[in-house]
């Protein structure tokens, strides 16, 4: 009897906590979907300020190229937003791209068959991914003080394995050249690729308990773990899904590029952050989704693009994404002021505040 009252209450505390989740969620729905049509107003004001600035902007070499890039970042940024909905951050995905752009390099160039070499660089990266979950989940390690640590370790033990050095794919670059640099359908392979990992992305967050789990422990992290969830295990997969899609985006760098460098991915978790946060996605969890991400990516992709056609230095433009990244926190912060007074919540919630 004792088993069957303990399983009662953990079911009734699980039903509390969706219909906490739905209510508190209600008053947030009106403000991110409209921040979300903005979002998308956004690119296309920058489109078409592109367009007039410069001649260059709508060629289809530079849309093309303008494709790639976003595919780069975009990826990287959907492991990082499943991160950041449970209310963490990354700060290790542009060394892991780094580790897994020498660890896909050195398969190649050993002679390993390409499908073999990109399955064991995704394996790398995701167990890189999984060190920095199990020292949050088990160790109580806060996800700013672990990641970080595990920047400066993958960055120095990728050094000390390429010798500082870039390896060549050498005579397996041909075979692999077509995922950076091929097109499919007119469209580039990255693209494709960037359209798989977002639909498998939005099928996990929208039709698993898993997705639902992610938003519960973002929005309510104690609520979660009372009511029977395996708060643990929902954090260490959403950093391994992280170091996954940061493998991916090496091997997207180093097909393009025929060699691994270990300083590939440097800053990278920064335009990874920068591209959730524009999208929407609330930095204290349980609010937002790839959908929105995939807009800042492109926005990001774009504004980029414009300032190197326009002959803007690389330096000014960090200042350009500095702003942008604290302009979109402070819509953040006025979209929930906004919500607040009708959801009578004192923070972000999960589930019904996602973004397509």
């Amino acid at each position: 009897m004792a088993g069957v009252d303990t399983a009662l209450g953990q079911a009734s505390m699980m039903d509390r906590l969706k219909s906490s989740v739905s209510r508190r969620a209600s008053g947030l729905l009106t403000a991110q979907r409209i921040r979300s049509s903005g979002i998308f107003l956004v690119l296309v004001v920058f489109v078409i300020t592109g367009a007039v600035l410069s001649p260059h902007f709508l060629t289809t070499s530079n849309l093309l190229n303008v494709a790639r890039q976003m595919s780069i970042v975009g990826i990287a940024a959907i492991g990082m937003t499943f991160v950041i909905l449970t209310a963490g951050i990354d700060l290790s995905v542009g060394s892991v791209v780094g580790f897994a752009a020498i660890t896909a390099a050195w398969l190649l160039s050993s002679g390993l068959p390409w499908p073999l070499a990109v399955l064991l660089t995704l394996v790398a990266g995701g167990m890189v991914g999984a060190i920095s979950g199990l020292g949050i989940a088990r160790g109580g390690v806060q996800p700013f003080i672990m990641t970080l640590a595990m920047l400066v370790i993958v960055r120095g033990a990728t050094m000390t394995l390429s010798e500082g050095q870039p390896i060549p794919l050498g005579d397996a670059a041909p075979a692999v050249a077509w995922i950076g640099s091929g097109n499919f359908l007119g469209l580039p392979v990255p693209l494709w690729i960037l359209g798989f990992v977002f639909a498998i992305s939005l099928f996990i967050l929208r039709s698993t308990p898993f997705g639902w789990h992610i938003y519960a422990v973002g929005g309510n992290l104690e609520g979660a773990r009372r009511s029977g969830l395996n708060t643990g295990r929902t954090l260490i997969w959403v950093y391994v899904i992280s170091g996954i899609c940061a493998a991916v985006s090496a091997l997207i760098i180093i097909t393009r590029l025929t060699a691994g460098e270990p300083s590939q991915g440097t800053g990278l978790e920064l335009d990874a952050i920068a591209v959730v946060v524009i999208g929407g996605t609330s930095l204290f969890g349980g609010i937002g989704g790839v959908g929105a991400t995939i807009i800042g990516a492109a926005i990001l992709a774009v504004i980029a693009n414009l300032l190197n056609l326009l002959g803007v230095s690389p330096f000014s433009q960090q200042i350009v994404k500095g702003l942008i990244i604290l302009g979109a926190v402070l819509l953040e912060r006025r979209a929930l002021k906004l919500a607040r007074p009708r959801s009578g919540a004192d923070r972000p919630s999960p589930g019904n505040g996602e973004q397509a």
